[in-house]
Formats: C-alpha cells, structure tokens, sequence
C-alpha cells in the first residue's frame, strides 16, 4: 500500500536521527569537557553526590592549610623560645662564676650582673616583639585568662589547653583527698649516750657528722641546719619548748622524692636509733605525694604540685602548704588560649587548643623561688647583693619552665598537626579519586561511544534521505 499525505518511514528514521545527534551531541560535550556530568540530566544521584563529595575536598584543602600554617606558627615560636634558652644558659654560667667568690673580685661581680641585667632585657624583649602575621606569640596574649584563684591555697597556675566547646568558660574544681607529707626521722634523745659517726642522706646529698658522747640535740640541730643546702634535710627540736625532747630531721621538700636517711658509720653503733612519726624503729623516711582529683578526674601528684592533661583540660599547679589538706578550691578559666582549626568542619572535636604563656621576665619563675626580673640590679636576688644560690635556683626554674614549654610545642607539631597533615592528605587522596570516579569521564568508553553515534549519524541521514524517496514510486503508477 502506497500513501504520500503521511511518511510513516520517514517519522520514523527522523525521530531514530535526532536521537543519535543528541547521543553525538552529548559524546562531544563529554569529550570536550573531561566529564562525564555536565549538568544535572547527566546523572542527577551522581552530581549530588560528586557535589558533596567536592565540598569536602575544598574543606580538606583548606584544613591542611591551616595546620601547615598552625606548624609554621609553633615553629616561629619554638624559635624564639631557642633564643631564649640560650640566654639563660648564659646568665647561669655569669651566676655560677659570681659564687666563686673566692677567686673573683667585686669589679668582676659588677661586670657579671651588667651581663645578666642584659640577657635578662633581651629575654624580654624577645618575648614583647615575636611575632607571626601581627599576633604576638610569646607576650602571654596566648595564655588562658584565670578568674577566682585563691592565692593563699594555690599557686604557680599553669594552663596548658583547654576545649571550650560551646562553654563561655571552664570551671575547674580541686578536691584534695589526700595530703603530701615530708621525709621525717626522729632522735628523740636529749643527747648522744656514746661516740658516734653518722651519715645524713637527703634528695640533694649527704654528709657526715662525728657526735661525741654527751653531744646535746640542740648541738646536732644546728650542725644538720649547718650543711642543709647540700643535703636537703633540716633539723628542729621535736617540742620548740623543749631541748631534751630531741630532733626531728625533715626533708625540706614534699613528696616520694624527698627522704630522710640516717646511718651509723661506726666505730660504735647504737648511739643514734632514730624513729618514725608512729614511733617505729627506722633508719629511712620518705615523704608522700598529694592525691586529689581535677573536675573529678584523678590528678598525677609530685610533692605539692598537681598536673591533669585530658582532652578537654590540661592543666599544672602548686598547692600552698596551708591548703595541704583535704579540702576543695575552684576557679574558672574565662578565656585565652591559641585555638587551631585543624579540620574540615567548623566544632570543637576538629579544633585543638594551646596555651603560651608569658616568657618575659617577670614571668619566669615561680612565686615560691623568685622570678628572673628579681636577679637584675636592683632586685631582691642580684649577684650585687651576694645572692648567688637563690639567683641560681631561679634561673634553674626558668630553664625548666622554658623547656617544659619547648618540648609541649614540639610535641604539638610533631604528634598534633604533623600528623593530621599527613592524615588529611591521605583523605583529600580517597575523596578526589572517589569524586573523580563519579565525575571524570572515561575516554575509552566515550571514544567508542563517539564513533558509534557518528556511523548511527550517517545511516540515520541516509535511510531518511530513502526514505523521503520512496512516496516518489507513486509516480510510475501516474504514467501508465
């Protein structure tokens, strides 16, 4: 049957033609772009997810940003705070020389403390001028901000990170459960009944005495106070009223460090029997560390002093030996602090914080030695005045303090934003070879797809081009 009003065969290898012009159409787009979604209709499960999947790549890059720019703060900082190290070390050698009174004269002393007074102004101004981008790195303005300490029952409050969250301020409660104690023997004797020699030991050395018989207890109390520098022990009488109730030898520090020992060296033994506070036969005391719990997480004690280091609070202080009881005391931590957003989403679990404190010189040290602004002329432990020991065990708390300080930011770099570097890496890695597997095109694939719809093309042009032929057949009916 023949009909020329309506071309069924040629609707049909029209609508067959348009299809492989848009198969074409849609090859080129691929092939010309690199992708294999250009726009929704491509694949509208897979641009959402490739779309989530490039916002985190963006945050990811941005995070490793900010750790790389987090490192090269802590490294600005560590620095300087090299800088001051040396400076220290200096300054204890000049302290060292100045004891040397015997071999040094007053001039040389004058000359020494000249030296210190300007280790000790650079040290500070070191502390006042670094800086990283216009922030200031070492002036205490990355330090946490305290608020209620009680000073008569702690001290020396060091705040190393604490995670805010979403709190305006961190209230830190101590709950002392257990008190710290000193070594401590008893000779509760009014004097020695016999010749004897004895060997006093103590967390700093020991020394001999040889009693004679008949020796009061006032007499060694003053000889053991004589040499308690050297040895760490001092004497007092157990009843102050009373010389005849004998001594106590006491480790002047707190703590399971600090001990007391007493040993008989002969030629006679016997002649010194010491005690414990219980009244118990000893020759060796120690002291005990105080216990107490930290927002009621248990706290690492040393002697008097108290350290928590979680996730949320780490924190060093020192409690004054009027607050040496079971007791508790609260403060609040109200702000401060270097916070570092080291990952890609904007919460605390994906921010870390540090805190810096001041290193200038009326920072370092502690309230119970003395600080480094004590030791420059004028000061209450300047070499000017014959304070050679004390200016010495200043300076040997401040290099502690500078290293402690040091070793945290090394620790921060190395095991803190190093790692998350490295971890974000290999994430950033994962999540563009996962976004490029939904996105990318394969060329392989579109190449053959290509040249498939090109012959699909062709034919599709040339069965039209029939088919729009074949009604003029009807003609040959017309000439006969």
């Amino acid at each position: 049957m023949s009909r020329i009003n309506t071309n069924t065969s040629s609707i049909l290898a029209s609508r067959q033609l348009a299809n492989s012009q848009n198969l074409l159409q849609q090859s080129l787009e691929r092939l010309s772009s690199g992708l294999r979604i250009n726009r929704g209709a491509d694949d509208p499960a897979g641009l959402i997810i490739s779309q989530n999947l490039r916002s985190e790549v963006e945050g990811v890059r941005q995070a490793i940003n900010n750790s790389q720019r987090a490192s090269n703060v802590i490294a600005t900082t560590e620095g300087a705070l090299s800088e001051v190290a040396n400076l220290l070390n200096d300054i204890q050698s000049k302290i060292v020389e100045a004891a040397n009174v015997g071999a040094v004269s007053e001039d040389e002393i004058k000359a020494n403390q000249l030296q210190i007074d300007s280790a000790v102004a650079s040290i500070t101004r070191i502390a006042n001028t670094t800086t990283f981008g216009g922030r200031k790195l070492l002036n205490g303005s990355l330090g946490y901000i305290t608020s209620g300490v009680n000073n008569s029952q702690i001290s020396d409050v060091a705040i190393h990170g604490v995670s805010f969250g979403t709190a305006a301020y961190i209230p830190v409660t101590i709950n002392v459960t257990q008190s710290a104690q000193h070594g401590e023997l008893r000779f509760a004797t009014s004097s020695v009944s016999q010749n004897v020699t004895i060997e006093i030991a103590g967390p700093r050395g020991v020394n001999t005495l040889s009693l004679l018989s008949g020796t009061t207890a006032s007499a060694i109390m003053a000889a053991v106070n004589l040499v308690s520098d050297a040895t760490g022990v001092s004497a007092s009488l157990i009843n102050p009223l009373s010389a005849a109730s004998g001594i106590r030898l006491v480790s002047q520090d707190f703590g399971s460090s600090a001990f007391v020992q007493v040993s008989e060296l002969g030629p006679t033994f016997g002649g010194f029997a010491t005690t414990d506070v219980g009244g118990a036969s000893v020759k060796r005391d120690e002291g005990r560390d105080v216990s107490a719990t930290i927002n009621g997480a248990q706290s690492l004690g040393k002697g008097l002093n108290l350290s928590l280091n979680t996730t949320g609070l780490s924190v060093e202080l020192r409690l004054k030996e009027a607050f040496n009881t079971l007791g508790t005391s609260s403060f609040a931590i109200t702000g401060g602090g270097a916070s570092f957003q080291l990952g890609p989403g904007v919460d605390s679990n994906q921010q870390v914080n540090i805190g810096v404190q001041s290193t200038a010189a009326s920072r370092l040290g502690n309230g119970t030695v003395g600080y480094l602004s004590d030791i420059t002329s004028g000061g209450a432990y300047s070499l000017i005045n014959g304070e050679a020991k004390q200016a010495g065990a200043i300076i040997e708390e401040a290099i502690r303090q500078v290293s402690v300080l040091r070793g945290r930011l090394g620790a921060f770099e190395k095991n803190t934003v190093d790692t998350n570097v490295n971890q974000l890496r290999i994430t950033l890695e994962n999540l563009t070879s996962a976004e490029s597997t939904i996105r990318d095109l394969d060329f392989a694939q579109e190449t053959s797809n290509l040249t498939r719809t090109q012959i699909l093309v062709q034919a599709g042009t040339s069965v039209l081009a029939t088919a729009n032929a074949t009604p003029q057949t009807v003609l040959a009916l017309l000439r006969q």
